[in-house]
């Protein structure tokens, strides 16, 4: 199967699941402004905890809830890889959209994720799909924009991106680890609790 075949398929499953996990907390946000008792159904317990992220400034960066971002966003990533698998070849100009576009997400996910363990003290389920989702998304489409020469002929042609792919997925792990260690630690009093 070719690189693009494989990302194709990797951003219609993603954004599948985005969009899946987006909707479901928007959802769970517009049941919550109705009935303030709600009890959304990632409310888990004092760490997992939709309903103490849903009430926070966090939770509306732009002034409505950020899953309406994810539901609008993920569908183009669906598309994409649809058109891709179809056979579609995509113009340049589309390519480095999707790159800003992705990311912008990375970039909103990583502040999302250290407001929820540093500042909000909470955990959102549905929004740690998300971050889960978005970022091997940015990392294989940037792969592909930087082998594809998207990003400039000099990137395209550099002995780093040649490690880079060859070594895709243990790196890919790296902000897994990273995000996996950062909640162990922000919230070993309670985990330890529960051993």
């Amino acid at each position: 199967m070719s690189a693009d075949r494989r990302l194709a398929w990797g951003l219609s499953t993603g954004g599948l699941i985005g969009f899946v996990a987006s909707a479901v907390l928007l959802i769970e946000r517009f049941k919550l402004a109705q009935d303030s008792e709600y009890v959304p159904t990632c409310s888990i317990n004092p760490i997992l905890s939709c309903g103490s992220v849903m009430e926070t400034a966090q939770a509306s960066l732009l002034g409505f809830p950020n899953p309406i971002i994810g539901v609008a966003a993920f569908p183009v990533l669906v598309t994409t890889g649809m058109v891709v698998l179809a056979g579609g070849r995509l113009a340049r100009w589309y390519w480095t959209g999707l790159q800003i576009g992705v990311t912008t997400a990375l970039a909103l996910v990583s502040w999302l994720a250290f407001q929820s363990i540093y500042r909000i003290g909470a955990l959102c389920p549905y929004c740690m799909v998300v971050w889960a989702t978005v970022i091997p998304l940015f990392w294989y489409v940037t792969l592909r924009n930087l082998a594809e020469g998207v990003l400039g002929a000099g990137a395209r042609n550099n002995r780093a991106l040649e490690f880079v792919r060859e070594w895709h997925a243990p790196l890919l792990l790296v902000p897994f680890v990273v995000l996996l260690v950062s909640i162990t630690e922000r919230f070993w009093s309670y985990w330890s609790t529960l051993l």
